[in-house]
């Protein structure tokens, strides 16, 4: 085997499932399987003897749990883990957990067909080992299971209820997206202009990660509705295998949805999203791209700042994948790059400074 190709372990309870993926790994000209592991336990003295580069977790297995496996591994021998989850409502939860205790990415698997659906799949799964085998592995952010305690001391953003109704956040991530868009919307305080969230996230998983951040966050979190009014104090995630736009009905901002073709071969786009904005809300907008692979968001977020938003980044160091800001850097559509933990502070101050100047008027 050649020395730079991608080494990879497979565990998996199934059989069928571990030869697949052994196939479709195996196929690829820059990578290779090492080992193949049918529980944690036989997974753990692989890893030793492999020294693998990216590690393919089934979620549900016998003698130890998937989740349970990786919160050790990752505190004792971190690695780039791509998870393997069955398209349930507790995979999906179970797959954001295992986001949240520092997996790379995950993999839906096939409710039919198992063999031929993972194949079609061959791509996405080479893709998603590469992202990983390249991936920044940041020390694990556990989530606190409560909402944040209100601050009694904390002005109100904008004095004028009318005023709050104009400011919009708008988020774009992909790949380590989860977690980071949870760092941001978790200080936002009950009174913060409405959020627009694109995250590259198949059907299936949004709605729990939505309820998931509903549970953790002072703001409402949801997934978005065609046609609902943009509100303050909600965050409103695109569904998976939908795009989502900004619209107006009047005075009013709304959620526009629809299931035309893939941009930048995403569906949900952060482009379509960032275009909308730029046309809907101008100034009155901010704007951001976090962590992910590709370029999608990149344009977006340059018409928005042509068009008046206030624009950030997250920065490389505090990237899982520092591919989507970097590309928007080099565009030049880029305000400000932040670390991840200063992102809410900054956007917070710039909507003070707009509620000043506004209130003066």
């Amino acid at each position: 085997m050649s020395g730079n190709k991608i080494k990879v372990l497979c565990v998996d309870d199934s059989a069928l499932i571990r030869s697949v993926m052994t196939e479709i790994i195996n196929s690829q000209s820059d990578m290779s399987v090492v080992g193949t592991a049918a529980d944690p336990l036989v997974a753990r003295d692989l890893i030793k003897q492999t020294n693998p580069d990216v590690l393919t977790l089934d979620v549900e297995m016998p003698r130890m749990d998937g989740l349970e496996f990786l919160e050790k591994l990752m505190r004792l021998r971190p690695m780039p883990v791509v998870m393997v989850s069955s398209l349930t409502e507790r995979g999906s939860e179970i797959a954001l957990r295992a986001l949240e205790l520092g997996a790379i990415d995950f993999v839906t698997k096939p409710r039919l067909g198992v063999r031929d659906g993972l194949l079609n799949y061959t791509e996405l799964i080479a893709g998603k080992i590469r992202i990983a085998a390249s991936a920044r592995l940041l020390p694990s952010r556990h989530a606190s299971t409560q909402r944040p305690a209100a601050d009694h001391a904390q002005e109100p953003l904008l004095r004028s209820p009318l005023l709050s109704t104009e400011k919009l956040i708008i988020i774009g991530a992909s790949t380590g997206g989860t977690e980071a868009i949870r760092e941001v919307l978790q200080p936002l305080p009950p009174d913060a202009p409405a959020v627009l969230i694109a995250q590259h996230m198949p059907p299936g998983f949004t709605r729990s990660f939505a309820q998931r951040l509903d549970g953790l966050c002072r703001i409402h979190v949801k997934e978005a509705e065609h046609g609902e009014r943009v509100l303050p104090g909600y965050a409103y995630i695109a569904p998976g295998g939908y795009h989502l736009s900004l619209a107006r009905s009047g005075a009013n901002y709304v959620a526009h949805l629809d299931q035309e073709p893939p941009v930048n071969r995403h569906r949900p786009s952060i482009d379509v999203l960032f275009d909308s904005v730029a046309k809907h809300a101008g100034k009155n907008a901010i704007g951001m791209i976090l962590t992910g692979m590709g370029k999608d968001g990149a344009e977006g977020l340059l018409r928005m700042k042509r068009a008046g938003a206030h624009t950030l980044a997250q920065d490389e160091a505090s990237c899982v994948v520092y591919g989507m800001p970097r590309e928007a850097v080099a565009l030049g559509a880029v305000d400000e790059v932040s670390p991840l933990n200063e992102i809410s502070r900054r956007v917070l101050a710039h909507l003070r400074t707009f509620g000043e100047r506004a209130n003066r008027v």
